[in-house]
């Protein structure tokens, strides 16, 4: 995994990921920084497993028959 680690002009550092998209982590230290990037990329790789595993569903048709019932 390329990780990047920029020290930016407000003195914290910004962990990013080219493998992970939307990897974003900001720590005072470098090591603050990657140990919040790794906890991200955790929960990052746990929400996609999570959508791979949702149940599929049908598509809707773009035209289907319904019974209706009207009472007077």
């Amino acid at each position: 995994m390329e990780r990047l680690v920029k020290k930016l002009p407000e003195g914290v550092y910004l962990a990013t990921s080219e493998d992970i998209h939307g990897l974003v982590a900001q720590g005072r230290t470098v090591t603050e920084a990657l140990e919040i990037a790794r906890d991200v990329a955790r929960r990052l790789l746990e929400a996609q497993a999570e959508r791979k595993n949702a149940p599929k569903l049908k598509p809707i048709k773009k035209s289907f028959d319904y019974r209706m019932v009207v009472w007077n």
